[in-house]
This record gives structure tokens, sequence and C-alpha cells, in this order.
């Protein structure tokens, strides 16, 4: 009766969030409340994938559903991108009938780097995919190895993991491990032999501490490396990036299956092959997912084009205080073909921790955009003077560079007879006082 009465209240909350356009943790925060161990109590199906990592979940999630509704396959998945314990209860209970059983064939879950471990207490996750560890909100995240502990801790005995290679921090899950499933990039023609990120959490190898050398970099850490101490390496892949060719767009998974690419970042194939990578192991035809994912635009607000007057562009939404998130925003902009000016916006820092830290804009790259292809760079929002400062040790021009603290005349500024494209590059918390100025398309 408990479990009964918990999922009703669940459900009927959830339906009231739904009419007032709010309540994807409320429902699920109310049932634990009610029944701590509610998740343990579901009867739960066969598939049940999770993915967690510092970057790339959400984008993730969303083309893993995607591949495997197409594919005739039910989906439950907390699209809302609610990713902590409380709005993985509602999706879970959402979607169950009342004596406790998810009606879908497969569970897809979305989770919080730092909060896996407690939600995964409660639930046995069959196929486990860690995407990557990156520097993230000083405030909450600390280091790329706080955040190792607090994953290790979801990370049950019987769970086949699904593991990034190409980055020496996730692969330490996989180490002296069975049962894992590696996915990764060959040396491609966007690599360099020396790191060019202004910082290296490469250098050291997670096993013993002692140097790692690269054969070829990514971007950042993420590579191909070894220790020279320990004898820890990228492990072979079981599913791999063979080819990329950003100019024309397309990228090439096993040699055999090609998929045009809507965003072109290394970022996103990433997150396309993970996606790949799971769809296979569920059962999916390569060709089927090839031809899903081919010029996929993604439906969670992190990539919006825009009208602004004559002028178009793409709004490109990166993680709060995430560096290399940023950075991969700046490289999209960098490979637009005729040049483009971008807009940089930081007018809130965290939409949950009250800090006016702004440590992690050192981090970036910015010095990427002294590229012949930016034109004109325009600073705005309440933390202008912080982003001029940061700028300022950089070789770009000062006259290419213009600073307005109101976002409104910064677009306004934007909106004044020039042509070129324009990249505007900000965070969750701030994009919509950026789409409020322009007409989404």
């Amino acid at each position: 009766m408990k479990k009964f009465l918990t999922i009703l209240i669940c459900k009927l909350l959830r339906f009231v969030g739904k009419l007032i356009g709010k309540g994807s943790s409320m429902p699920g925060q109310v049932a634990l409340k009610l029944c701590p161990d509610i998740l343990k109590r579901m009867e739960l199906p066969r598939y049940i994938i999770a993915i967690t990592g510092s970057n790339g979940k959400t984008s993730t999630v969303e083309m893993i559903a995607h591949i495997l509704t197409r594919a005739g396959k039910s989906v439950a998945w907390n699209r809302e991108g609610s990713n902590q314990i409380e709005g993985v209860t509602t999706m879970v209970l959402s979607n169950a009938t009342l004596s406790g059983k998810v009606k879908s064939d497969i569970l897809l879950i979305e989770s919080d780097e730092r909060y896996a471990r407690k939600t995964f207490s409660y639930i046995n996750v069959t196929d486990y995919v860690i995407t990557n560890l990156y520097r993230d909100q000083l405030t909450r995240n600390g280091h790329p190895e706080f955040v190792f502990d607090a994953i290790a801790d979801s990370v049950h005995d019987g769970t086949r993991l699904i593991l990034n290679a190409d980055d020496p921090l996730v692969s330490v899950f996989g180490h002296d491990r069975e049962n894992v499933v590696w996915f990764g990039a060959d040396e491609l023609s966007t690599d360099t032999k020396e790191l060019d990120s202004v910082y290296n959490d490469g250098a050291y190898c997670p096993i013993c501490k002692a140097p790692m050398v690269y054969t070829t970099h990514h971007y950042n850490h993420i590579g191909h490396y070894r220790c020279t101490a320990c004898g820890y390496r990228r492990e072979d892949t079981d599913y791999t990036i063979t080819a990329v060719d950003m100019k024309k767009g397309e990228l090439e998974i096993n040699g055999k299956y090609h998929i045009s690419l809507a965003l072109k970042s290394l970022y996103n194939i990433y997150n396309i092959l993970a996606a790949f990578t799971v769809a296979s192991l569920v059962g999916i035809d390569g060709e089927k997912i090839a031809l899903e994912m081919n010029d996929y635009v993604l439906k969670n607000g992190r990539v919006i084009n825009f009208n602004l007057g004559s002028r178009k562009g793409t709004l490109l939404t990166s993680k709060h205080e995430n560096s290399v998130s940023y950075d991969h925003s700046l490289r999209v902009a960098c490979a637009c073909e005729g040049g483009c000016d971008v807009l940089i916006i930081v007018d809130a820092i965290s939409r949950k921790y009250f800090t006016g830290d702004v440590s992690w804009l050192w981090d970036i790259d910015f010095e990427m955009l002294k590229d012949e292809n930016i034109h004109e760079i325009v600073l705005s929002g309440t933390y202008v003077n912080d982003l001029a400062a940061r700028f300022s040790y950089t070789d770009i021009p000062k006259d290419k560079i213009h600073l307005y603290e109101s976002i409104d005349d910064a677009v306004g500024y934007l909106d004044s007879g020039r042509k070129e494209y324009i990249y505007a590059i900000t965070c969750f918390s701030d994009k919509d006082k950026f789409l409020a100025d322009v007409e989404e398309v």
C-alpha cells in the first residue's frame, strides 16, 4: 500500500507540475520522503542504461533515446535533464504502473556525476556510460579526481562499463576489470602532437602519478597516452572514430559507418560515438544508427539558430564554469568558413552556488580566437570586466574587442549593419537573456 500511494502521489504531482510548466524534481522529492527506498521497490526493465560524466550527458542521452525510439523500442528517460535522484525518481515513477512496474523496454538515466552514488545505491545499472572527466564548477566539483571518487562509489560489480578510452581519468574505471566496452578515436587529421590547451590534466598517471606521454592529442587531455612507469595506457577500442572531416562535416565509425554532422565539433562526435556504442550493444544495426544520426539536430536547447535583423547566427550553450565546454564552442566559431563575429556573455556565474569566483575564465583557451576567421569579438554581461582582464593576456588585437555590460547593448551593436555570421557563446542561465533579443529559427 505504501508503494502504491507513493507512486500515485508522484503521478498526481507530476500531472499538476506539467500544467504549470514545473515539477520535474519536486514529485520525486516528495516520493522519497514518503518512501526513501521506493526506487529499490520498483520492477525495472531488462536494460537499465545510465550515462554520467562531466560533459555531454544530456546530448548523449537524447541521441540514444532518439535512436532506440526510432528502432521501435519504448524508452523511459529524463528528457527534462533533471539528473539527481529526485528527478530520476520522478521519471521512473511517472513511467510505471501503480503496482510499480516500469512500462518501457529500456530505462535510460542521465545522472549527475556527483550524485550518481546516491541514485545507484537503489538501482543496479546494467550498462554504465562514463563520457569524460574535466575541470568543472570549482564550487561544487573541485578537481576531476574528486569527481572520480564520487562516480566510483556508483559502480557495481555486475555492471557492464562503457568507457571513453581516450580519457585517462575515465579509463581507470576499467583498469583490471572485465566486462568493459571501450570507445574512442584513432589518430585524426585534427590532432596535435603537442598539447595546445592552457592546462594539462593528463600530465601524470592516475594510477601511479608518474609522468604520462602522448602520441597524439585530440583535445585537452583526451588522446592516446601511456604511463612512463607502470604501463597504464589507452585501451584498444571496440567502437572507433576512424576518420573525421570537420570541413565537410563527416564522421566515420569502425571504418564503414558514415554520419554527416549538424554540429562540426570534436566534442559532438564523442557524444555521437557514445550513443552509437550503446545502441549497437542494445542490438540496433549500425546502418540504421548512422541513418538516424545523419545531420541530427539536438532538441535540448544546447544549439539554437537565430536571426538578428539581416544577420544569421548560432547560440552555443556551454556548461556553467566548465572551461572545456567553452573551448569547444570557441572551436566551432573558429572553424566558420567565411568568418564570423563572436559574442561571449558572462552575466551569471552559477545557478545554484552564490559565488563571484571567475578563476575558471583563465582555464578557457580564448587565445584560439586570434584566428583569421574571427572578425570581431563582443564581450558582455555583469562580468564583462573580468572577461576583459582575461582577454588582456591574449595576443588578440584590442581593436577587435568590444565591451558592453548590457546584453541589450551588445546585441544592438551586432545589429548595426554588419553581415558576418554570429556565434553567441554563453551558459544555461544567460541564454534566455540573449534569445529575448533575437528571433529563433
